[in-house]
């Protein structure tokens, strides 16, 4: 009987009846967040993605950083407008309304700690292999339950949103604009959350040890790149009571370059050891798919050149996700990708046997081809002086203005016209190297034209048209000699054309 009791249940009453009722947004409203959803599912390093920016933005043209800093104060004023209105909680929603809402809330906050991720990325990468405390997160996580997501949720959430800021730092870190190198950066962005980032995110970010990858290209290309990319950005958990996640990614790739073992060392290198297994097997010895985390990867590197034997026990773990250390009889599970790398044909060496039907049709979940430098110094030119410029930045502390200039015009000065760079990327960081230490680099002495680049090979094959040619001759000149102008003089063509030929427009 008590008036201020029944004031105060009256007013329980009230609420539970006001938060039962179930609103919904307004049509503009629920087009505009299900156009924010496509944006947050789509691949930051396709073309859709852009295409969706603008029209969030309401612009017809400017550049990504531009279009996307548009798009953010798009979703962020359509965001507040609700919040003014007290309809700005996922507890009001039900259904499309309360995914696509949600999908808007997430999308705003992910990028308003952009920053915040990116300095725990570099953090993490400094103090190495223990997780480092996230200062951020208590903040973050507080506004996500705001939101209404339950606290389960919101730790999900969180977990990934560091996991798609870290594969796009890492595969950002893939130097170039090239058509080539571009669609490898979506091939690695898909192979991390598959094409379709919805599904991943509600049925596979703890299943992806079950999709294998094999990565082929020449040597030098940057394989162990690729790999790294996405052995470093697996789905990681977040411990709130430590307050940083459950592990740090430094330790989520162990490479093995499988060439450097002999063929009695391999087995114990994959899966150890026990102690007495064979002669000077003095101690138990802990092999890479022991030593894996439980949201890692291992990195096969070289996998064209082990044994029959190796690949049959290497299929066993692909199978039945378990392994045997030599001298044991007892079955490990493991839980991790596994990407494997190769420069030699594996369609070769299946033909001759050397390679299992079997085991690469477990490998290969995905395949991906990493360009050659060829290819893509063929596609765009001006990748040189980015790749130039990133090899400095590794090199030195300091990069002083000029030197990327001054040592492009070395490399065209001394290497023949349409130089194959058959050491690819890796060849490039040495004849760097060479250009600071001796002012000059001319090349592999036993490198041979690239069959593609070879004018009596070309003849041979008489599959290129005269268009094609033309634009070929175009951009080895351009490669060479860094300007439009120098082309067009050469060629004695008029420079616009000249610019159509290279750019391929």
């Amino acid at each position: 009987n008590d008036p201020f009791c029944i004031l105060a249940f009256y007013a329980q009453l009230i609420y539970i009846l006001c938060m039962s009722r179930s609103e919904n947004l307004k049509t503009e409203d629920r087009q505009f967040f299900q156009l924010v959803s496509k944006a947050a599912f789509s691949n930051p390093f396709g073309e859709e993605r852009a295409a969706l920016d603008k029209q969030l933005a309401g612009l017809t043209g400017g550049s990504k950083k531009e279009l996307l800093e548009a798009a953010l104060e798009s979703v962020r004023d359509r965001v507040r407008s609700l919040e003014k209105v007290g309809r700005g909680n996922l507890a009001l929603y039900e259904g499309g309304d309360r995914t696509c809402l949600a999908m808007g809330l997430l999308f705003e906050q992910f990028h308003r700690y952009l920053n915040a991720f990116d300095q725990l990325i570099q953090k993490q990468l400094h103090e190495g292999n223990e997780p480092c405390s996230v200062p951020f997160s208590s903040e973050l996580l507080t506004r996500l339950r705001e939101y209404g997501f339950k606290s389960e949720e919101a730790r999900h959430y969180f977990a990934f949103f560091y996991q798609l800021r870290r594969a796009f730092f890492f595969i950002d870190q893939l130097v170039g604009q090239s058509h080539a190198i571009q669609k490898l950066r979506c091939a690695l962005w898909n192979n991390i959350f598959t094409h379709d980032v919805r599904r991943y995110e509600a049925q596979l970010w703890n299943r992806m040890e079950d999709f294998s990858t094999l990565l082929l290209g020449e040597t030098g290309t940057g394989k162990g790149a690729a790999a790294s990319a996405i052995g470093r950005s697996g789905y990681i958990p977040f411990d709130e009571k430590r307050g940083r996640f459950a592990e740090s990614f430094t330790r989520n790739l162990i490479s093995i370059n499988l060439s450097q073992f002999p063929e009695s060392l391999i087995e114990s290198e994959l899966f150890g050891h026990k102690k007495g297994a064979f002669t000077g097997a003095i101690d138990n010895h802990l092999g890479i798919l022991g030593r894996c985390v439980p949201h890692g990867a291992i990195f096969l590197d070289e996998i064209g050149d082990v044994s029959v034997p190796v690949q049959i026990k290497l299929l066993r773990v692909l199978q039945e996700r378990t392994y045997t250390p030599v001298g044991s009889h007892e079955n490990i599970p493991f839980r991790g990708r596994i990407i494997a790398a190769t420069n030699r044909s594996l369609d070769e060496l299946r033909r001759a046997g050397n390679f299992r039907d079997d085991f690469y049709y477990r490998l290969c979940s995905d395949v991906i081809e990493v360009p050659s430098l060829r290819q893509q110094l063929s596609e765009d030119p001006a990748s040189l002086d980015a790749l130039l410029a990133h090899l400095l930045m590794r090199i030195l502390d300091n990069v002083e203005s000029g030197l990327v200039q001054s040592i492009r015009q070395s490399l065209l000065r001394d290497l023949p016209v349409g130089y194959c760079w058959p050491g690819n990327v890796r060849e490039l960081e040495q004849a760097v190297r060479r250009v600071l230490l001796n002012g000059s680099y001319t090349g592999d002495p036993f490198a041979n034209p690239a069959a593609e680049d070879n004018l009596q090979a070309l003849a041979d094959a008489g599959e290129m048209n005269a268009q094609e040619l033309l634009t070929l001759y175009c951009r080895q000149l351009h490669q060479r000699f860094g300007t439009y102008e120098e082309v067009a003089r050469r060629t004695q063509l008029d420079r616009r054309t000249v610019k159509k030929y290279i750019q391929g427009t």
